[in-house]
């Protein structure tokens, strides 16, 4: 899946620009209001979501190509795209604005429901 294949690398650019922003400041103490600080985990959590979530789609276009899957779910790569973009853009909202945290709900479930529809539709025999 060649959709999948750029979003790995854009999340891996971005994963690098973002983790530079950020450490532009982590050098002070209280930046974002301290280490523990709602806004600076979510952050960070935000900038290492564009890494874990690029490698997820790595994995994925690589499985495809490796196990010469042709007849494969739509949706999946579809899913995994949208969790891809969701997990980081909600968890900077997040840190923007702490109720921003209830959308949590759509990039987990487009990643829950990707993968399951990817193992149970293309993997199992």
């Amino acid at each position: 899946m060649a959709l999948n294949l750029w979003a790995a690398w854009i999340g891996i650019l971005l994963g690098f620009i973002s983790g530079a922003a950020a450490g532009m400041g982590f050098h002070r103490e209280n930046w974002l209001g301290g280490y523990g600080s709602w806004r600076r985990r979510m952050i960070r959590l935000g900038h290492i979501s564009f890494f874990g979530l690029a490698f997820v789609n790595l994995a994925y276009a690589l499985t495809v190509r490796t196990m010469d899957l042709s007849e494969i779910n739509p949706a999946t790569p579809l899913l995994l795209i949208i969790g891809a973009i969701a997990m980081p853009t909600v968890c900077f909202l997040a840190a923007w604005r702490q109720p921003f945290r209830h959308l949590f709900l759509i990039p987990v479930t487009a990643l829950i429901l990707g993968v399951g529809i990817f193992i149970a539709e293309d993997l199992l025999p």
